[in-house]
């Protein structure tokens, strides 16, 4: 029952030696993924010249290079997608290299200065990261971990699953608990942390799921099944618009698989109908 993530070459900041004829080119504008007619194919590397930033090299796959860039407007026949958007129709591996380039570039934009002394960066070659000339600061991407909690719970009609939905959601959507790990805190403390904040119910018997990086703009989701211990629904203010309990069978609108949040409820469902 784990969500497995497709696998792709290590990230390297060093420059390929010899390139590629053709490269996987993960060009965004404004923070939107460029697309030919919806698709993400191999291109030639002189077909973009970034002006924004640099180009960021992210590895090899099917023995091509991989580039991540930052343009200021779109090339004559592609079109900028929201990532999210871009993202759901790309296969695994190319999703996971979206959402790879597009951490590294806002990683880029937001850490041109030091933020010690406010002088500006330098990029370093032998690994990725940005140093201040003037206090020697140095810079790495940021990831900020989250955790994601399916709550279940055995009942005489038979087991269900604690979901949630915030504001912002579509409506009738609903999904697993979620939040950020804080400073000095364990996963799994922050597990029972948010779950007792969210919908203030006490579980145990956390098992882990698996973990997927999270776009945005930098999270790395790592989630979780909970089984209930005690406690009544009780929804947290502006956080969680509405909470209940679901059977399996009468499951509300949740997360497609493009997330790990969708792949999470249906195999615990699946595991749960098979006790």
């Amino acid at each position: 029952m784990q969500f497995h993530a497709a696998v792709f070459p290590a990230a390297s900041s060093a420059d390929p030696a010899a390139s590629t004829a053709e490269a996987w080119h993960f060009v965004f504008v404004g923070g939107r993924l460029l697309l030919r007619e919806q698709v993400l194919s191999p291109q030639p590397p002189a077909l973009f010249e970034p002006v924004q930033g640099r180009r960021h090299y992210l590895g090899r796959l099917d023995e091509r290079d991989c580039w991540a860039l930052q343009l200021a407007e779109a090339p004559p026949g592609f079109e900028a997608l929201p990532l999210r958007a871009a993202m759901m129709t790309l296969p695994e591996p190319l999703m996971q290299l979206a959402g790879r380039a597009a951490q590294v570039l806002e990683w880029e934009r937001t850490h041109r200065f030091c933020g010690v002394c406010g002088t500006a960066t330098e990029a370093l070659a032998h690994e990725r990261a940005r140093r201040c000339p003037a206090c020697g600061q140095v810079c790495y991407p940021r990831l900020s971990p989250a955790m994601m909690a399916l709550v279940w719970r055995r009942t005489a009609a038979g087991p269900e699953l604690l979901l949630a939905r915030s504001p912002g959601y579509a409506p009738g959507f609903y999904s697993a608990l979620a939040g950020f790990v804080e400073a000095g805190e364990s996963l799994e403390d922050c597990v029972h942390r948010e779950v007792a904040e969210e919908v203030g119910v006490r579980v145990t018997n956390l098992r882990y799921y698996g973990s997927q990086s999270w776009p945005f703009p930098h999270s790395l989701m790592v989630a979780y099944t909970a089984e209930w211990v005690d406690g009544e629904i009780v929804p947290q203010a502006g956080e969680i618009e509405d909470a209940r309990w679901f059977p399996l069978d009468g499951l509300p609108g949740i997360p497609p698989r493009f997330s790990i949040a969708g792949h999470l409820i249906r195999d615990q469902v699946a595991a749960l109908s098979e006790v």
